[in-house]
């Protein structure tokens, strides 16, 4: 599964076309996370290295791509299940779907879940999760920042889908350049994310699609979005 989402993300790295990313399973369950019966210690020190750094990787990947990557679940999202929710943009869940990080009570503490998690949620409550293993409902997930909306199970799709024709209706090498550079100032300290920010939003302006949205709006007219990958200029 983690090899076919990379393969996936990375056919979708380089599409021009593309404009944004949903993810989403059928049944009770969003995922589960890793399969134990390949973690046991038969299975060797080799392949389990091969196995979290492919979901690294794949987390990773989420974050990279320049369209923004939504998740739709609708179930439980345990371990590094709860860390594809969390590395994604955006997160829609039902009022059912439940959220964990269970790994301590199997003796495998969820740490490459904690980074993303970690990074989505208020400390105390990422380790709260982690180190009980307690599962948290949607609306509490929604209260601590883990998803972005809670919705009634028969409009999951619907609301999933007006989120991404928003997304659609956006200039795509602004939202690629305003999603790269949110993940790369987050990880700085203030100061330097304003310089960050800064730098970034003269480019913005440099782009052909900055300018078009600026003169639609003067013009009070729809904008022309450009349909291809574009770079800033002076």
């Amino acid at each position: 599964m983690l090899e076919s989402l990379r393969g996936n993300l990375l056919e979708d790295l380089h599409s021009h076309e593309l404009r944004v990313v949903i993810i989403s399973a059928r049944g009770p369950v969003f995922s589960s996370g890793h399969n134990l019966k390949e973690l046991t210690s038969a299975q060797g020190r080799e392949y389990h290295t091969k196995v979290f750094d492919t979901c690294a990787e794949v987390m990773t990947l989420i974050q990279d791509l320049p369209v923004p990557v939504i998740a739709m679940v609708n179930g439980i999202a345990t371990a590094a299940g709860c860390q594809l929710v969390a590395s994604c943009d955006v997160a829609v869940a039902t009022e059912t779907s439940t959220f964990a990080t269970p790994g301590v009570n199997v003796g495998l503490f969820c740490s490459t879940p904690a980074v993303a998690i970690g990074r989505a949620v208020p400390r105390k409550v990422a380790m709260e999760m982690l180190i009980t293993g307690t599962p948290i409902s949607a609306h509490n997930a929604l209260l601590h920042g883990l998803i972005s909306r809670v919705v009634p199970e028969e409009r999951l799709e619907e609301e999933t889908l007006a989120i991404a024709r928003r997304v659609c209706q956006a200039s795509r090498s602004v939202v690629a350049l305003g999603k790269a550079t949110f993940q790369r100032q987050m990880a700085q300290g203030r100061d330097a994310a304003y310089a960050t920010a800064s730098k970034v939003m003269v480019d913005n302006l440099a782009l052909r699609d900055g300018q078009e949205g600026i003169r639609a709006f003067i013009e009070k007219r729809r904008p022309v979005w450009s349909n291809t990958e574009e770079k800033a200029h002076d």
